[in-house]
């Protein structure tokens, strides 16, 4: 009678090492050196350093000398483009975000759902001086920006979500209790549309629409942002209907997911 050794289990590859300090490198909004990757990947600091050094000469990473720290490179940016581009939703999205702001002078952003997070696909700023930060590629938090909020409400399966996100505080107004983040979604769902009044950045509000398909599946979300010094909350609310127009019109234009 023969008896089979055990295998040993499959130990992650150089490519998948590699693709999951790139993973860190985009939960990390400030950028992260050698040590904290390695720590957080569970790898050798040999091995991290070799690979950083590796995606940095590919474009894949960047280095900054002065700090120590690694950060995405742009090849990241435009490999995320690329797929963007071809699932139709950046092409497809910028016209229609471009009217939106010609009618309100305001900030308008498209995100879709990414896990736990928003993830920012296209954005038109405003011709007004005072710039919205979230870039195409940005990850952010549900549970402090108008987006998030949406996307959690009208998606397939809210309560997984709701359960399951990080609430973390951005600002002293960041909703952090489970309970009232809940009631929160609760009211988006009832209403049509997702508020933001400081919660993700001091001096920002922002509101938000489902974009949704003929049937009522989620496809993304739409918001216009502007800090309150030059719009107060109640002057955004004003800009809801412009707000529900282009979600119609997005609805049209994207691919369903």
């Amino acid at each position: 009678m023969t008896t089979q050794k055990p295998q040993k289990a499959e130990k992650p590859d150089m490519v998948a090492k590699a693709l999951s300090l790139l993973v860190l490198l985009g939960d990390s909004a400030q950028g992260a050196s050698a040590t904290e990757l390695a720590g957080l990947a569970g790898l050798p600091f040999s091995t991290t350093h070799r690979l950083l050094r590796s995606l940095a000469h590919q474009g894949f990473a960047v280095f900054d000398p002065a700090t120590k720290r690694y950060a995405l490179g742009i090849r990241v940016f435009q490999l995320g483009q690329r797929v963007s581009n071809a699932n139709g939703l950046a092409g497809s999205s910028i016209p229609v975000l471009r009217s939106l702001t010609g009618r309100t002078r305001e900030a308008s952003i498209l995100g879709v759902l990414d896990g736990d997070h928003v993830l920012t696909v296209s954005k038109v700023d405003g011709p007004q001086a005072f710039r919205v930060t979230s870039d195409p590629g940005t990850h952010s938090p549900l549970n402090t920006t108008a987006l998030g909020k949406v996307l959690l409400a009208f998606s397939d399966d809210p309560e997984a979500l709701l359960a399951g996100a990080p609430l973390a505080a951005r600002t002293d107004l960041s909703i952090t209790d489970r309970d009232l983040f809940r009631a929160e979604i609760e009211t988006v769902r009832e209403r049509g549309y997702g508020t933001m009044r400081e919660e993700n950045e001091v001096g920002m509000n922002a509101l938000a629409a489902p974009v949704l398909t003929p049937g009522g599946r989620l496809i993304g979300s739409v918001a216009i942002a502007a800090p309150s010094f030059r719009l107060p909350f109640e002057q955004l609310l004003e800009l809801l209907p412009a707000l529900d127009a282009a979600a119609a019109e997005l609805s049209a234009r994207l691919p369903a997911p």
